[in-house]
């Protein structure tokens, strides 16, 4: 890996999170993490609320994982360094490792999983180290579906609107964003025009750190985030990816480690922007921030977390709950991300929330939690 400062691949690591629990629930109560796992590592006990926690799973392995794409309670899919993707059928008691073979000198950092048999994952890099593969055996066999050959290209994250039509996207290629699109669940993909893609900024760039930096919400919207320049900007588009309006954040940038590093809409107007600077001990004020009309403004957020975070999650059932996941710690809000308080200290990279109203989140060191009720 190389080392931090100006470079893609500095610019990369922050990626992550996706969380979810049982509607407004977990935003009215602090996180508690009973769990073997957690008093096996020596982390000290997060605060106690009477309403759950997060309980760490066992993974078997030791890379982190900044992708992560939560089907159910009991299916989700986990993707990170040394080419290692996981899944599990039971709700994280046991997980099998699904990786592609020979990928082991891949980077991923971004899955999208529709079932438990059914899953497309993202390598990350300059060049030919940006891949894609695809599974729908659960992860027995794989097929590369795209590598790239653009040495100007770097894919920082993918995001699907439904089975069949997706996007990845790329750092500014000669000034502007690259899409890359599918209409076939990832099996093909295409770069599409560049004519509807405004120009980026000098040393603009996404962070592949959550899987967050491209999100949608329905069948057609869809938001990029951006970090690395003057101002941090969110790109949306409203046709699936061919034309694009830029609206600055206002989330601190100005230097490769800061801008917004997770995006989470809860339908085409509703949006949360998290993010800061990853490095460690920077101070990351106004971290946070929120939309209410599909990302043609932001408004920082009154009280923000009070660190980095990389990645955000609405919760289940709830219109007004969401999380938010960093290094440093998990933060909740119950009024649509307005104002957020800390309720637990442990170290993720990203979350993401399930239908039945389940919410896991991954992270460094091999970690795996999933949201348990008291």
């Amino acid at each position: 890996m190389k080392s931090l400062g100006k470079t893609r691949w500095a610019r990369s690591v922050g990626r992550a999170v996706s969380v979810g629990l049982c509607g407004a629930a977990l935003a009215a109560t602090a996180l508690a993490a009973p769990g073997s796992a957690r008093a096996a590592s020596g982390e000290p006990p997060p605060q106690r609320g009477g309403g759950g926690g997060w309980d760490l799973k066992e993974s078997g392995t030791d890379a982190r994982f900044r992708g992560l794409a939560a089907v159910s309670r009991n299916t989700a899919w986990v993707a990170g360094a040394k080419g290692t993707v996981l899944r599990t059928s039971d709700g994280g008691g046991n997980w099998r490792n699904v990786s592609p073979p020979g990928a082991g000198e891949l980077e991923f950092r971004d899955i999208e999983a529709f079932d438990g048999r059914r899953a497309v994952v993202l390598a990350i890099g300059e060049g030919e180290a940006s891949r894609v593969f695809r599974t729908s055996d659960g992860g027995a066999t794989w097929t590369e579906s795209f590598r790239n050959t653009d040495p100007k290209a770097f894919y920082d994250c993918m995001t699907f609107f439904d089975r069949h039509h997706g996007l990845a996207m790329s750092d500014p290629v000669d000034g502007k964003y690259r899409i890359l699109s599918t209409a076939d669940g990832g099996r093909s993909w295409k770069v599409l025009p560049s004519k509807g893609m405004p120009a980026a900024q000098e040393g603009e760039s996404g962070f592949a750190a959550s899987g967050q930096c491209l999100v949608s919400s329905g069948s057609r919207d869809v938001w990029l985030a951006t970090g690395g320049a003057a101002r941090a900007r969110v790109l949306h588009s409203a046709d699936r990816g061919h034309t694009w309006k830029a609206t600055d954040a206002p989330i601190p940038a100005g230097d490769p480690a800061r801008g917004v590093f997770g995006l989470a809409f809860r339908d085409r107007t509703h949006g949360i922007a998290v993010g800061g600077d990853y490095r460690a001990g920077q101070p990351s004020p106004k971290a946070a921030a929120t939309t209410r009309d599909g990302g043609r403004s932001w408004t920082t957020a009154a009280e923000p977390p009070p660190a980095y975070r990389s990645g955000v999650a609405w919760l289940p059932g709830s219109r007004r709950g969401a999380l938010a996941v960093g290094p440093t710690g998990t933060d909740v809000t119950s009024d649509g991300g307005r104002s957020w308080r800390t309720v637990d200290q442990g170290s993720y990279d990203t979350v993401d929330c399930t239908w039945d109203r389940a919410c896991w989140a991954s992270g460094e060191k091999g970690r795996i939690a999933r949201w348990e009720r008291d």
